[in-house]
């Protein structure tokens, strides 16, 4: 992938990714005027830029991971258990001639993560049984003809109560504003620095141990996405980048623990935590949803 360094203004973030101002990197350096960035991202950071017909597959994946979210929110009832969502998700994807990236990957026994109230993530699927004021987070992660597409979200189960809307409403607005902090010459600090100042003045907390993450090629690329953060710092975002921002947050502290089966977080406080998670893409004028959803 070529981008025409002139696009950027004097004082903004060098597009080769040095993190110095462009007036200082490669400002009038350019004799054929244009910086293989591709190439350039894949030496310096391990990040795998994407072309036009990978971020069509994607997209394609992307499609069929909501179609997914949207067959289990119909289905979310007081009175299920965990492991019916496992079974709806792991059908469904066979049934589209995908696989689910989740069972096996390190281990892990199930299809897609179902975590409950407290569980901050990697909840396993199981005999749980959701109750009336649960709130409950799916996260699937279907493969489809050899790309991947990662999204989540959190569902009430029944009537909730006022903590649990608050949580799942500051968290789906962490990953709005997460989202439009999005655009080529910004960075990935910038990203962090929204989730993290708007989540902290609400009084809920930010997860450290979870991050975003690119993705497209493989379940988890190169760069991380941290949801707290500071401006200015981090990778420099360009078109081509494809990642997951999800962050993670917590209604009472940002601690958590690692449950025995070495898979389930939780807060250490016990109290809830939601998370929603979306895949996007960084376009020339900003980014694109390769999940979308309001």
């Amino acid at each position: 992938m070529n981008m025409k360094l002139q696009r950027a203004g004097r004082n903004d973030p060098c597009p080769c990714g040095s993190g110095l101002k462009y007036k200082k990197c490669c400002l009038g350096k350019e004799t054929a005027g244009r910086v293989d960035l591709k190439q350039l991202y894949f030496k310096k950071y391990q990040i795998r830029l994407k072309g036009p017909e990978d971020i069509a597959a994607i997209q394609k994946a992307g499609r069929l991971a909501l179609d997914i979210l949207d067959r289990v929110e119909a289905m979310i009832r007081p009175g299920i258990a965990t492991d019916e969502i496992n079974t709806l998700v792991d059908a469904l994807t066979s049934a589209a001639g995908g696989v689910s990236a989740p069972l096996n990957y390190r281990g892990y026994p199930k299809s897609v993560c179902v975590s409950v109230n407290e569980v901050i993530c990697h909840g396993i699927p199981g005999a749980r049984v959701l109750n009336d004021g649960d709130i409950v987070n799916v996260d699937v992660t279907p493969i489809l003809n050899g790309y991947y597409a990662d999204c989540n979200k959190t569902f009430f189960v029944g009537t909730p109560g006022a903590d649990a809307r608050k949580i799942v409403t500051v968290s789906r607005e962490c990953l709005r504003l997460g989202m439009a902090a999005v655009r080529p010459g910004n960075t990935v600090g910038d990203i962090g620095w929204a989730i993290q100042q708007y989540a902290e003045n609400q009084g809920c907390s930010v997860v450290r141990e979870f991050v975003g993450h690119g993705v497209g090629f493989d379940f988890h690329e190169a760069p991380q996405i941290p949801h707290y953060g500071r401006k200015r710092q981090g990778v420099v975002l360009v078109p081509g980048m494809v990642f997951t921002i999800e962050p993670m947050i917590n209604l009472g502290r940002k601690e958590l623990r690692v449950l025995g089966d070495q898979w389930t977080a939780v807060t250490a406080d016990g109290s809830l935590s939601a998370q929603f998670e979306q895949t996007l893409l960084v376009t020339p004028s900003g980014f694109e949803s390769l999940t979308p959803f309001d």
